[in-house]
């Protein structure tokens, strides 16, 4: 008799995305003539970058070619080319990364779940909650215990390290999603001390830094001394540069990052993540990977820079129209997300539904990020200008 993975009967039986989905298909269904605005799910709207889509075309050209035809990518780990570019990047934000610790992946979600393969079953995973729901689920399938660090409104939402907690993962996510938060140098040194002292690793979700425009804010974990020896560090072009279709993302596993066996003795997390990605997975298509290379060029910074201008002007639009209304939030200056207080003591559900049903405006309930999450939620940039203002519009006139 085939059994199940027990592991996956305790999740929570309805996605928080594939219940929102539930209700906007009811909803439209009993009011087709309401057309919504979609100001939820953190998909965007803008189109790749034209220096992306010539080189995918031109990649794609060579593909059908038989001396410019190419096969498996030798590694799996993504082709040098565009690892150089990453390499460069980082340099540039204070991390020096060599390209043997960069590896090429399908988005940061794939290994922001994948990640925890490597790592035993006996391992006490800590979350700061609100969360990105795939650090939870994950968790979860993969048995291992987790226990919450609180991110409220009273530390900003960015939880701080407690040292009479002890773990072995800790999944930290900056700028973050959903709340729009983000981690100082002094506050993430204050983490890779931790992990450190810990013999924790940091798992360390960076799939919004393009959107920091305070320059003293760190973009990578790998720019903090001490990181290299606890930290892995994930990021996407998804959001960067609109890849969120075409899939593209890569994580940073430096050299000296060790865990250990059973026995104590010292085992290269490096190593076995690239043992497990060689039995599990196949690598980016070649075209993809010229189209991201692209993306960092002189003409691709710049178009993907007119974007995340483009969502953070709508960012300022939500944020303006927060305080208008005196409705405290977090995020919307170095972030695509916002996260409000639902008023008049909402909760995150109810605040939902009551926008949809008055003014078809569609967010977030924080309740769907975790417990702390109650009585928030989260609205993102990412529409156009038009949708955006007359969101806004509705909102105000709604809630004045």
């Amino acid at each position: 008799m085939i059994k199940i993975n027990e592991n996956f009967l305790k999740l929570k039986q309805n996605y928080l995305f594939i219940e929102i989905a539930k209700r906007l298909k009811a909803f439209s269904a009993e009011n087709p003539d309401k057309p919504l605005i979609r100001m939820g799910i953190g998909d965007v709207t803008l189109p790749l970058p034209a220096a992306a889509v010539e080189a995918m075309k031109k990649a794609a050209d060579e593909m059908g070619v038989k001396e410019t035809f190419r096969g498996y990518e030798d590694t799996g780990r993504g082709y040098d080319f565009l690892k150089e570019k990453i390499k460069a990047y980082y340099n540039e934000n204070g991390a020096e990364i060599s390209l043997d610790e960069i590896l090429v992946n399908d988005g940061a979600k794939s290994d922001s779940g994948n990640i925890s393969d490597i790592f035993s079953e006996s391992n006490t995973v800590l979350i700061t909650d609100p969360a990105y729901p795939v650090y939870v689920d994950s968790t979860i399938m993969a048995g291992k215990q987790i226990i919450f660090a609180a991110a409220t409104s009273e530390n900003g939402f960015k939880a701080l390290p407690d040292y009479n907690i002890d773990c072995e993962m800790i999944y930290l996510c900056s700028p973050n999603n959903p709340t729009g938060s983000v981690y100082t140098a002094e506050e993430l040194k204050m983490w890779v001390d931790y992990a450190n002292e810990k013999h924790a690793i940091i798992i360390f979700d960076a799939a919004y830094e393009a959107f920091i425009r305070d320059k003293s804010l760190p973009r990578s974990i790998m720019a903090i001394p001490g990181a290299r020896t606890c930290a892995v560090e994930l990021c996407s072009l998804s959001k960067t540069a609109g890849f969120t279709g075409t899939r593209l993302g890569y994580t940073i596993i430096p050299n000296e990052l060790m865990a250990y066996s059973e026995n104590g003795e010292k085992v290269s997390v490096l190593k076995t993540w690239i043992r497990r990605q060689g039995s599990k997975f196949n690598g980016v298509s070649y075209p993809v990977q010229r189209a991201a290379e692209a993306v960092f060029s002189t003409d691709g910074r710049a178009q993907i820079q007119a974007n995340i201008d483009y969502y953070m002007k709508n960012a300022e639009i939500i944020s303006n129209t927060c305080e208008t209304l005196n409705i405290p939030y977090t995020g919307g200056k170095n972030s695509p997300y916002i996260w409000l207080k639902a008023p008049n003591g909402m909760s995150g559900w109810d605040f939902f539904d009551y926008l949809l049903n008055e003014i078809q405006v569609v967010g977030t309930p924080g309740e769907g990020f975790g417990e702390n999450g109650g009585g928030w939620f989260r609205l993102t940039s990412f529409n156009t200008h038009e949708n955006t203002a007359e969101a806004m519009k509705r909102v105000e006139k709604l809630l004045s």
